[in-house]
């Protein structure tokens, strides 16, 4: 369906999660098939209009102005192969669509934190997920895609090595993909959940943790999350108006292994349990609402003590522990899979990131994931994603050498 500015339904079919600069397009093609991908995206080369892509709308950094539209929310449809452990996944499906299909299957994908994310944008982006350490980024783990390039035809991108080396990692940047073929794995329960410590108890909650860290099996994916709530209600009583140290744990292993956790003291919540991969959202337990944020990331070699103490509380910062699988050597587009630990800053409602909270970090950090960064980049800064930048620049050129795709980071020449 093509819906113009003047339409009823436009504004539903344009706002997506991320409600900070939304996409405000000419035209509107809520797509419900491949085939409609193709119409749209052959309308804009005809009208030499830009085309955006959103499904979820999570990772939006700055919405298109005029041009196309391409919403793919509709279009989620999920198959499973059972005997083969994958799922073809449709453009619009979100996390909570994949996990719903794959549970009756006992398989779960690689999903993230937080189910209602678009799984193909996440994937195309790399995606650091809950089983990360254990079996490596999404993008390892994608068999086929179909993707319509920018110039309106629909392709088998594993037919092309080097589209589909640079779709798997490079994000938005060389089609508008209509569907991807993942693999699913044996796991249809884990133990996991969050301890929340309010930090004037236990101050070194996240330097426990960081410790922890150090000799965690790879069964073990987990992060921490800074938070200084608000003393509101709509905030849960045990939280309200304290700053907490959220500590995630996702775990395939024994439940012993997070015992030294255990030993920072007694949290003022406390989550952690058996948990069946389809309710793995409740582990992060992040908003499902929409709302307006950005949000600056550093890939770190190191997690230094000092630095951690410079960590400012009125912000909230999230960090990931990573290697383990995510340092396995894969072709794909990924970057930087020598990265210890992601740091993430998130500024709410209309504010910037505070870039000031980087400098201490400056020695250790390698480069950035850009699944995690909800602000516009320029291009020296996108570069730093990735090792193998001047190859996504010349692919970039080839599969759209007019720049009609306007994906959340677009990579383009240096200035």
């Amino acid at each position: 369906m093509m819906l113009t500015n003047t339409a009823q339904g436009y504004d539903d079919a344009r706002l997506g999660y991320q409600r900070l600069d939304p996409h405000r397009p000419e035209v509107i093609f809520e797509v419900t098939s491949a085939a409609e991908i193709e119409e749209a995206v052959r309308y804009a080369v005809a009208h030499d209009h830009r085309i955006a892509v959103q499904g979820s709308g999570h990772g939006l950094t700055s919405g298109i102005q005029k041009g196309v539209l391409i919403a793919t929310r509709r279009f989620n449809g999920v198959r499973v192969d059972a005997t083969a452990k994958t799922a073809w996944v449709e453009a619009g499906a979100t996390w909570r669509d994949v996990m719903t299909a794959t549970a009756p299957y006992g398989l779960a994908p690689l999903s993230g934190s937080s189910p209602g994310v678009g799984a193909v944008a996440y994937t195309l982006g790399g995606g650091m997920g809950l089983m990360a350490r254990k079996f490596g980024y999404a993008a390892d783990h994608v068999h086929r895609i179909e993707v319509v390039t920018a110039d309106g035809v629909r392709r088998n991108a594993e037919d092309d090595p080097d589209l589909f080396w640079a779709l798997r990692g490079g994000g938005g940047n060389f089609g508008v993909v209509t569907g991807m073929e993942i693999a699913l794995f044996d796991v249809p329960a884990l133990f996991g959940g969050s301890l929340y410590f309010d930090l004037a108890e236990h101050p070194n909650a996240v330097e426990a943790w960081r410790d922890w860290t150090q000799s965690v099996p790879n069964d073990v994916t987990s992060g921490v999350t800074m938070i200084p709530f608000p003393d509101v209600p709509q905030v849960p009583e045990p939280l309200r108006g304290k700053h907490i140290a959220q500590i995630q744990v996702a775990n395939l292993g024994a439940a012993q292994v997070i015992e030294p956790l255990r030993a920072i003291g007694r949290p003022v919540l406390n989550t952690v349990g058996d948990l069946p991969y389809v309710e793995s959202g409740k582990i992060f337990a992040e908003p499902e609402s929409p709302d307006s944020y950005r949000a600056h990331n550093a890939l770190l070699s190191d997690l230094d003590p000092k630095a951690l103490r410079t960590l400012p509380k009125t912000a909230i910062i999230a960090i990931r522990h990573l290697g383990g699988a995510l340092a396995n050597k894969v072709d794909n587009a990924v970057g930087h899979r020598d990265a210890s630990y992601s740091l993430t800053v998130l500024a709410p409602g209309r504010k910037d990131v505070d870039r000031r909270i980087f400098e201490p970090w400056q020695a250790s950090t390698i480069g950035r994931f850009l699944n995690f960064i909800y602000e516009t980049l320029t291009p020296a800064e996108i570069a730093e994603a990735y090792e193998d930048f001047d190859r996504l620049l010349n692919l970039r050129d080839r599969y759209d050498a007019n720049h009609r795709l306007a994906p959340n980071h677009e990579i383009r020449a240096l200035q």
